[in-house]
C-alpha cells in the first residue's frame, strides 16, 4: 500500500507564487516517476510535469518557464514551485508516482490541492 500526500495549495492573486508538495509513503521498494496534474472545474484531468527518477523533467506548454518540478528521492518528496500563477491554473493539483512494491509496479495518486489564483 502506497499514500501520497499533497500540501502546499492555497489562494493567491495573479503574479503570485506557491510551492506544492508530495510525499509518498508505504511498502515501497522504489519510485520511478512523479508528476503533477490538475483539474479544473467541467475539464479533464491534464498533466502539468513530470520527473523521472534519474531527474529529467517535462511540463506542459502551458507551464514552460513558470514552473519548475524537483523530487527529493532520499525522502520520496516531489516539489512543484508554480511561479508567476495566472487565474488559468486554478485548479486541483494531483500528484502521481509510480511506485515498485513487494509485488508490482503501479501507478498511485494523492487526494489532491486546491489552488485558487483570484484578484
Amino acid at each position: 500500500q502506497v499514500q501520497l500526500v499533497e500540501s502546499g495549495g492555497g489562494s493567491v492573486q495573479p503574479g503570485g507564487a506557491l510551492r506544492l508538495s508530495c510525499a509518498a509513503s508505504g511498502s515501497i521498494s522504489s519510485i520511478y516517476n512523479m508528476a503533477w496534474y490538475r483539474q479544473a472545474p467541467g475539464e479533464q484531468r491534464e498533466l502539468v510535469a513530470s520527473i523521472t527518477g534519474g531527474g529529467r523533467t517535462n511540463y506542459a506548454d502551458s507551464v514552460k518557464g513558470r514552473f519548475i518540478i524537483s523530487r527529493d528521492n532520499a525522502k520520496n518528496t516531489v516539489f512543484l514551485q508554480m511561479n508567476s500563477l495566472k487565474p488559468e491554473d486554478t485548479a486541483v493539483y494531483y500528484c502521481n508516482a509510480q511506485a515498485l512494491t513487494s509485488r508490482s509496479i503501479n501507478p498511485y495518486w494523492g487526494r489532491g490541492t486546491q489552488v485558487t489564483v483570484s484578484s
